[in-house]
């Protein structure tokens, strides 16, 4: 048994190929992740740590070794058989927010919905939405804009949307990396709330002290794992807002 792993990676590997040129993104990569866990993965530009992400949120496949999501082999599925996955088991939060402009943040969280094999009514989707705008604190701002919204709430918009179809992990890439540092706070507040209530999260970062709300930080170097290790000084987010 693989005592509770969501994710399991054995020896993924990565090459991009430009021409004549291959260009070997990750190496040899063995990870265990187990369902609740918080897992930030640090590294440099360049380290392989986007390449990981999009190969476990299976927007990319590896070029060989193998990748069980919930014990299902992934890397061996089909590009329908994957936007399946994608849609039902993995959300996504994204660094620039990606959402859409001209629509309101109830339709931004309704999105994934909308895809998706549920065919839920009008009513059933807006109430969903609604929850998780209001699981987020943007309760009383569904009908917003984003251009009517700071950065941290099109943030929790984007968290909203990604928590719609009530995915099994939650991938995030550099999610503070466009807030200050005290919004910064508040959206980490949330991933340690949702980690809580039982979210696998694995967040990509290359600041420290973000890593730090981490249970567990993976640090990546030339496509290879450097180190693997819990977080000992683990800091709460949610008391950092008393000081």
């Amino acid at each position: 048994m693989n005592n509770g792993a969501l994710v399991r990676l054995i020896d993924v590997h990565k090459v991009y190929r430009t021409g004549e040129m291959e260009v070997p993104a990750v190496r040899g990569v063995s990870l265990e992740i187990k369902r609740g866990e918080f897992v930030a993965l640090m590294g440099a530009s360049g380290s392989g740590k986007s390449t990981l992400m999009n190969i476990l949120g299976c927007l990319d496949r590896p070029s060989s070794g193998s990748y069980f999501l919930d014990e299902a082999n992934v890397s061996e599925l089909d590009r329908d058989q994957l936007a399946e996955i994608r849609n039902r088991k993995i959300g996504f939060v994204f660094q620039n927010f990606n959402l859409l402009p001209r629509t309101s943040a109830r339709e931004n969280a309704e999105l994934p919905l909308i895809y998706s094999a549920q065919r839920l009514s009008h009513a059933q989707l807006r109430e969903r939405a609604d929850r998780v705008l209001a699981s987020v604190g943007l309760a009383g701002r569904e009908d917003h804009h984003p251009s009517q919204l700071s950065g941290g709430q099109q943030q929790r918009v984007a968290v909203a949307r990604a928590l719609i179809n009530e995915p099994e992990i939650l991938l995030a890439d550099e999610p503070t990396g466009n807030l200050d540092s005290r919004t910064s706070v508040e959206i980490m507040a949330i991933f340690q709330q949702l980690n809580e209530h039982g979210i696998t999260i694995v967040m990509v970062t290359h600041e420290q002290d973000i890593a730090a709300y981490a249970q567990r930080n993976v640090m990546m170097r030339d496509g290879m794992i450097l180190d693997d290790h819990a977080v000992s000084q683990r800091v709460n987010a949610a008391s950092q807002f008393q000081k």
